[in-house]
């Protein structure tokens, strides 16, 4: 099926849902003004539709290979990547002295949104550009910068993240990888990481892998770890790649799905050590590598929204054309398509609200981080980095959550068609289950939010957000529609269940640490339903006044889907309410679990 990207939506939730519209009345977004929001979403959208969805099915089916040391990627990814840096998509975010264009981060959402969507293994490389440039940006000295940095911007070289080891996975307390300072000021580096993406390919000429690695002197735990800028070719002195590196890949990942991503074991130190720089201070290398980690965490949330609406679209395809029964009240001949039965209605507009609701999140998310950058205020900066602190483990794992559920349900859609590979339903589903592994298992994200986010400022950030989501179903009431339905009243349910919930993991957190842990996860959805709720209530109620009569058939369908959002997700917040507040069933299963 061929993908459209979402631009008339992504914008209409940007402005009216996100900040945007705040944004450009209060000149946060000056340089988004005068419609170059439209018109570079119009420009990625292209580059989504024409170059990256064509080439997402051979990915998939021919993925990458490794021989002799060298990684080959799918037919039409260089010629696709050699586009991608032609047309400065790389540099989208990054700062202007070093060839950026320094937009908005949600702007970069939106585009990889759809990026995401179209191909999903292509995007995770400049993913890790992405975030590797910003690690630079911030960490790494001038001089690292000068030599480096340009090139990462540009597209020219990539960028990698190099954490995980065989037996340091989520707990890098147990990584091995060494580092030897050497006199000359570089370090040699030895060790093996497994799971990199695009550790090695021929997209390129230069890849900058960011390693993590101990000194022999360093502390125990992640209080001893540093980070350190390890490239695949060391350079001349013209600044162009010329002698190997010691490192190399020595095999590839067969993985469920990403095939067209290349997933490398990556050994370094055969024959001496691989020359690296540091990166910050020795022993500081975890807080250089989380400002690459939280960026990257935001992007695999994005990834989760991008497949659930590659999901959904191909779903929607689907069931206008098959047809199976004979729909009540269908009067054409013969039988109907199945998107007449109201089970499949039921399950497509679960798809489309979920979809769009963790939209939501992940576009509100990229909007504080642009307030805490651009605001000139420093109460104002600090108050939304608070936010954008709390709202990121929400939108990664929420969002990529729904991205696993509405594929699935993709694959429901289809029924026996969905099973096979040819509909190309199933490698959504399967491409999309990664994104609730890496860069921080869900759980994880669910134990950060609960753990560290709750109580940020003294719980002020979490206040403000409720107080927003108050808001927002005191405006229901107070417009009180007919076409809303019991909006109001589902909404207003869900949100004080999670107040509820809020005010009883903090008392849990103060005393009974194991009963708040247990609760996180359902905390989190709970949390993900009441915001992303909330924000589909705000896209409703502008697009009731733009529409107020429902003639415009894009307002109408976002108060209804605003509505089934309110009426039959967000009602599970009942539920998620008790199972916060009662963990003794999970402290039970334990005694069960730990059982020989």
């Amino acid at each position: 099926m061929t993908y459209r990207a979402p631009v008339d939506d992504l914008l209409f939730a940007m402005t009216h849902g996100a900040g945007l519209g705040a944004g450009l009345e209060n000149g946060l977004y000056a340089d988004l003004a005068d419609g170059m929001a439209a018109t570079l979403l119009g420009e990625a959208a292209r580059f989504a539709e024409d170059v990256l969805a064509p080439i997402n099915r051979a990915g998939d089916q021919h993925g990458a290979k490794l021989a002799d040391g060298v990684v080959t990627t799918a037919p039409g990814w260089k010629e696709a990547y050699a586009r991608w840096q032609e047309g400065g998509w790389q540099g989208l975010v990054a700062k202007p002295e070093y060839g950026g264009m320094g937009l908005p981060h949600i702007v970069e959402t939106a585009c990889f949104d759809m990026w995401s969507a179209a191909n999903m293994a292509f995007m995770l490389g400049p993913l890790l550009s992405f975030g590797g440039a910003d690690a630079l940006s911030v960490h790494a000295s001038q001089e690292l910068k000068d030599i480096w940095l340009q090139k990462i911007v540009s597209g020219e070289w990539t960028a990698t993240m190099n954490l995980t080891e065989p037996q340091a996975g989520s707990d890098l307390n147990a990584l091995r990888a060494k580092a030897e300072r050497q006199g000359d000021g570089t370090y040699r580096i030895f060790g093996q990481k497994i799971f990199i993406t695009y550790g090695e390919h021929d997209l390129t000429d230069n890849i900058v892998h960011l390693v993590l690695a101990r000194l022999p002197d360093a502390p125990p735990g992640t209080r001893g770890i540093s980070l350190f800028l390890v490239p695949k070719f060391l350079l001349d002195d013209s600044g162009k790649p010329a002698k190997h590196n010691d490192l190399r890949c020595s095999g590839l990942e067969h993985k469920m799905g990403i095939h067209g991503s290349p997933t490398c074991t990556m050994i370094y130190g055969d024959e001496g050590g691989a020359v690296g720089w540091l990166i910050g201070e020795e022993n500081r290398g975890l807080a250089c590598m989380f400002t690459m980690m939280n960026a990257a965490r935001l992007a695999v949330g994005v990834q989760g929204v991008a497949l659930a609406d590659r999901a959904t679209q191909q779903a929607l395809s689907y069931a206008r054309d098959r047809k199976q029964g004979k729909a009540a009240g269908d009067a054409g001949q013969g039988m109907s398509p199945i998107v007449l039965h109201p089970d499949v209605q039921r399950m497509l507009m679960t798809m489309r609200a979920k979809t769009q609701a963790a939209r939501l999140i992940c576009l509100m998310t990229a909007n504080a981080i642009d307030i805490s950058h651009r605001a000139e205020d420093a109460q104002a900066r600090k108050q939304a980095a608070e936010r954008a602190g709390l709202l990121t483990p929400v939108a990664k794992a929420f969002s990529t959550d729904i991205g696993n559920e509405v594929a699935s349900m993709g694959v429901q859609v289809h029924g026996g068609m969905g099973f096979i590979e040819e509909t190309g339903a199933a490698q959504h589903m399967r491409d999309v289950r990664i994104a609730g592994i890496y860069e921080g298992t869900n759980g994880i994200q669910a134990i950060d939010l609960i753990a560290r986010k709750l109580t940020l400022s003294g719980g002020e950030a979490m206040r403000h957000e409720i107080g927003q989501m108050r808001a927002t179903v005191a405006a229901l009431r107070a417009t009180n529609a007919p076409a809303f339905g019991h909006m109001a009243d589902r909404l207003g349910d869900c949100v004080e269940s999670f107040v509820r919930a809020t005010e009883w993991c903090v008392s849990a957190l103060a005393s009974r640490v194991p009963d708040a842990l247990a609760a996180a996860t359902p905390y989190l959805r709970l949390f993900g339903l009441a915001r992303g709720g909330t924000g589909l209530a705000d896209l409703a109620l502008a697009a009731h006044g733009l529409s107020p009569d429902g003639t415009d058939r894009a307002h109408a369908s976002r108060v209804v889907v605003a509505r089934f959002f309110a009426e039959h997700v967000a009602i599970e917040s009942s539920g998620l309410e008790l199972s916060v507040m009662d963990p003794e069933a999970v402290h039970a299963a334990a005694l069960v679990l730990a059982e020989a």
